[in-house]
């Protein structure tokens, strides 16, 4: 069974920002595509950043140019730099894999973008 564990949230200033981490157990972490997710509330859960096992990244255009995805398969670690922090950043944020199937999902790490 997988476990994620997401780190690194917290209350940041408008153009601020924060780095986000996700431990992954396991031993098979560096074949899967991860990927970032955000909910905000009353809103659906949200694919933000994908990284490949080849390092291959993509993004959605909301958040293409500040936010950058990044991945240490040494330490089981997936990372998300997220630069020039907006309000409408504020969620909870989750890592998973980039595609089905999920596993399950950890508890997220919030973020609050507020002046």
């Amino acid at each position: 069974q997988v476990q994620l564990v997401e780190s690194g949230g917290g209350l940041v200033q408008p153009g601020g920002s924060l780095r986000l981490s996700c431990a992954v157990s396991g031993n098979v972490f560096s074949i899967y595509a991860m990927g970032w997710y955000r909910q905000a509330p009353g809103n659906q859960r949200e694919l933000v950043a994908t990284i490949t096992s080849g390092n291959t990244t993509n993004y959605v255009d909301s958040v293409n140019g500040r936010f950058t995805i990044s991945r240490d398969n040494a330490k089981n670690t997936v990372y998300l730099q997220m630069n020039s922090l907006k309000p409408e950043d504020t969620a909870v944020y989750y890592c998973n894999r980039a595609e089905k199937p999920f596993f399950s999902w950890g508890q997220g790490t919030q973020v609050t973008v507020s002046s």
